[in-house]
């Protein structure tokens, strides 16, 4: 049996005042090519469906043709919520699309949602987790311990009937990275962030499930083993995804113990690109190979082109922003420089422990999420 697994569509996206809706519908097609080419079975769909709590029209109607063309496929489809989706929004009519075989579980309610396959080596269980908070579990388990993420899954799946003997996948949205060290006790965890109270969650929670398909990270990646991991999501919404390639991940089950991923590359409808020097080099008719892609441009000229932003976008139509590198910013980033701005902001103590703990820079999704936890846990006020 063949799974496809996707994560953080973002429906309904603006990215520097430009909607994706034509980019997203441009990519669903792709994916549905490739769930054609590859007699895909079933689609594991991980949370951030939406944008945006409140979606807008259009991209309410781009979920319902996208589905659409699932069922009409007969392909399955799982969908859990993210932080971004509302429960009770995603939610609308999930047991009326039960019976096009649409399974949709956006709200943790005491106990995951199971539904069972069967092919020729027998029984595959999907369970499904959306976005959780460590409050949200603990209403549901009072007598426990769960002032974490980690201690969340940990309870939530300890609450769960797993036959470790059947094959297992589980679907969820939540932030996952590394594997808890036994000699601490479970305490700590060789590739978790731990910033104040802020925890990501331990790759050991899921050692009895066969799959893992992931979101909440942009980045396609691994964890710990090919078989947990994050989809990403399927086209670069920001700046630091623009040397990020973008995959989705073909699950085939056979048996037991065989399980077998393969990534295929999607090709977005615009590429998103970084441009850099001065103006005109950029605009010489040579340089301007990429006119009908997403641009950043940064111009290196000491004497600022009177309206640069007007003259590139006679050029590059999805001019996304424009900003200048030369010796006056320099001059101007130095002579900013006191005591008092010597001091990071927490968004600066973030992104330096995630440099040093993974040598690269985090994503402007990865900063959020981290942001948006703090301020659950009560640790972050931008306010402050």
């Amino acid at each position: 049996m063949k799974f496809i697994h996707l994560g953080d569509l973002h429906i309904g996206k603006t990215v520097n005042d430009f909607n994706m809706l034509d980019d997203q519908k441009y990519i669903f097609n792709q994916i549905l090519e490739i769930i054609d080419a590859n007699k895909v079975d079933a689609t594991l769909l991980a949370g951030d469906i939406y944008d945006r709590p409140i979606p807008s029209e259009d991209a309410v109607k781009l979920l319902d043709y996208f589905l659409n063309e699932l069922v009409k496929r007969n392909v399955k489809t799982f969908i859990v919520s993210g932080n971004h989706d509302s429960d009770e929004r995603l939610n609308f009519g999930s047991s009326l699309f039960e019976k096009s075989n649409v399974f949709i579980f956006s709200k943790y309610e005491g106990k995951l949602f199971k539904h069972s396959l069967e092919d020729e080596f027998g029984k595959i269980n999907i369970f499904m987790m959306p976005f959780i908070k460590a409050s949200q579990v603990k209403h549901f388990f009072e007598d426990e311990e769960i002032n974490t993420y980690d201690e969340a899954v940990k309870s939530v799946l300890r609450h769960t009937e797993i036959d470790k003997d059947e094959r297992n996948i589980l679907v969820a949205h939540q932030f996952v990275a590394g594997r808890m060290k036994p000699d601490l006790g479970g305490s700590e965890s060789l590739a978790t962030i731990s910033v104040g109270t802020i925890e990501i969650i331990g790759t050991d929670n899921f050692d009895d499930f066969d799959y893992v398909a992931l979101g909440h990270i942009h980045s396609p990646q691994k964890l710990e083993r090919e078989t947990i991991r994050y989809s990403g999501s399927p086209l670069k919404y920001s700046l630091s995804e623009i040397n990020k390639g973008k995959s989705v991940p073909i699950i085939t089950f056979n048996e037991k113990g065989n399980v077998n991923v393969e990534l295929i590359e999607l090709k977005p409808l615009r590429e998103m690109r970084r441009l850099k020097g001065k103006l005109n080099q950029l605009l010489s008719p040579e340089n301007v190979i990429y006119p009908d892609d997403y641009v950043y441009v940064t111009l290196t000229d000491e004497i600022p082109e009177l309206d640069a932003l007007n003259t590139v976008r006679n050029y590059y139509k999805y001019l996304m922003k424009l900003d200048y590198e030369n010796s006056h910013t320099k001059e101007m980033e130095q002579s900013s420089i006191n005591p008092i701005s010597k001091i990071k902001s927490f968004e600066e103590i973030l992104s330096d422990f995630y440099k040093l703990k993974y040598n690269t820079e985090i994503s402007e999704e990865e900063l959020k999420i981290m942001l948006e936890v703090a301020r659950e846990a009560g640790v972050y006020d931008e306010t402050n």
